[in-house]
């Protein structure tokens, strides 16, 4: 079986703190909160909430057809960042359609499912199709292959199976991602229930403080980021080469320990040992207790090495976009490694004893050799992946 280097050539990210690859890194790069009050609804019922919005977005700058200007908010994100990743890879269209690429493409469906029964709504055999996943595919003449219409809730489990298919041969171009749109009111309602939302608009900027002592809840964002992976052999520069992977459903509500898992197999995966890892991209919600739940499988696994490691959680920047959020973690990081920078952790101003973590409230320039991002969604799902310069 072949096992080729995989490298990600393109990112597209539509995001709180930019759209396109540019605009990202210079708003990610700055120690502020995208996170605002955000008005839904009209007259007496309507209520103000804290999200991060992806402002002044256009689906109509992307050259999209008219159907696609009346997709679903969620399409229009993944078919603009398609649109910004094949421009960022220098790949036209016609080109890629030649191509027909491997197309992954996350999403939480959180307008059609409820979080009330994450484990169940995460399980292999989930029926619902996956219309942002059709529609890119569609989009890019992409191959029918890989997860068909199975629903993937989480980004980084995208552009692992991506990775995968396109090291063993099975695809030599995927485009993979994730992307979301989860603020309306009943959305954001049964997010509250699982500390993604505060349901209130009180200083919605502070609100989502990631390990921060005072931390009490993650707030929602939306966005989408999508990839283009090809093999090692491609003429195309790379932003970073990703080296393993693993993900793993969580069980009985014990999440860290399905967290020692995926970091013990995508370690493996990659043929690194923890002594390898300079930087680490954590999930970091801003909820008390998977915060801490995160920093303690971390420092376990590196022990005393953990507190030279740098370490960043954006989500207090631009918000859990659920479904988006893993692409856009490793979208960042992959641009952090080329530029060697490292963002800043938005409202981490108060550092807490039981999260003994290498943050900082302002960006930081290091040279990056191999960066780990985690993730977690609300549906159960907990992925790990490590990137290669």
């Amino acid at each position: 079986m072949k096992h080729r280097r995989v490298k990600i050539t393109g990112i597209g990210p539509v995001t709180p703190a930019g759209i396109g690859r540019e605009a990202f890194l210079q708003g990610i790069l700055e120690p502020v909160s995208r996170v605002g009050a955000m008005k839904l609804g009209a007259g007496e019922q309507a209520l103000l909430v804290a999200a991060a919005e992806v402002k002044d977005f256009r689906v109509g700058a992307f050259a999209l057809d008219a159907l696609h200007l009346r997709s679903p908010r969620h399409i229009q994100f993944a078919l603009a960042a398609t649109v910004l990743a094949l421009r960022d890879a220098g790949i036209s269209l016609p080109d890629v359609r030649k191509r027909k690429p491997l197309v992954v493409v996350a999403h939480a469906m959180a307008e059609r499912l409820s979080f009330a029964e994450p484990v169940k709504w995460a399980s292999a055999g989930d029926p619902q199709p996956n219309f942002a996943q059709e529609s890119v595919r569609e989009f890019v003449g992409g191959s029918r292959e890989g997860p068909g219409a199975r629903q993937l809730v989480s980004s980084i489990e995208a552009v692992g199976y991506a990775a995968q298919c396109v090291a063993s041969g099975e695809a030599d171009m995927a485009i993979c991602g994730g992307a979301d749109a989860p603020l309306t009111t009943e959305i954001l309602a049964e997010l509250k229930r699982f500390g993604l939302s505060p349901g209130h608009a009180k200083e919605p900027e502070r609100v989502c403080r990631p390990f921060d002592l005072w931390r009490t809840t993650g707030v929602a964002g939306e966005g989408g980021c999508i990839m283009v992976l090809e093999p090692e052999q491609s003429p195309r520069r790379a932003h970073a080469r990703v080296a393993g992977s693993s993900w793993a459903r969580e069980t009985a509500g014990h999440p860290w320990e399905t967290l020692r898992e995926t970091l013990r197999l995508a370690l493996g995966n990659a043929g690194l040992r923890p002594v390898d890892i300079d930087c680490i991209h954590a999930d970091g919600t801003g909820q008390k207790r998977w915060d801490q739940a995160e920093a303690t499988v971390l420092r376990e696994w590196l022990d005393t090495r953990l507190e030279s490691i740098p370490v960043v959680s954006i989500q207090g920047a631009i918000g859990n976009a659920l479904g988006a959020a893993g692409a856009i973690q490793i979208g960042c990081a992959a641009l952090g490694m080329r530029h060697s920078t490292i963002p800043p952790t938005v409202n981490w101003h108060n550092p807490d004893p039981s999260c003994p973590l290498n943050l900082s409230g302002s960006s930081r320039l290091l040279a990056i050799g191999t960066t780990l991002i985690i993730g977690r969604d609300p549906a159960g799902s907990v992925a790990s992946l490590i990137l290669k310069s």
